[in-house]
């Protein structure tokens, strides 16, 4: 059994028991969370229900386990010939999400 959510305008394959990296959303660690834009369910027998764009009345739920950093992103820009050269970076802020179910 799986299903597909969009969370951050992405989109994650997810299944009962796995962990997951999303964009930071505004929970604490421990605190349940709940995806509703829900693309495309998989059943327990076998079938697939895909949304328009949306699978109605389905929902993933999940514990965030942390809010961490994601790698470290170098931003680099140079005019050659100029002396000008600039060097910026950052890490987006991600939280972990362990999905205890998928309901249908």
């Amino acid at each position: 059994m799986f299903a597909i959510v969009e969370s951050g305008g992405r989109q994650e394959k997810v299944t009962p028991g796995a962990v997951v990296v999303v964009d930071r959303l505004e929970a604490e660690a421990g605190a349940e969370v709940t995806f509703n834009h829900v693309l495309l369910i998989e059943t327990t027998d076998g079938s697939i229900v895909a949304g328009t764009p949306y699978v109605k009345g389905a929902t993933v739920t999940g514990v965030v386990e942390a809010q961490t950093k994601g790698k470290k992103i170098r931003v680099f820009k140079m005019k050659r010939r100029k002396h000008y050269r600039r060097t910026q970076g950052h890490r987006t802020l991600q939280t972990r999400v362990r999905v205890k179910s998928i309901n249908a």
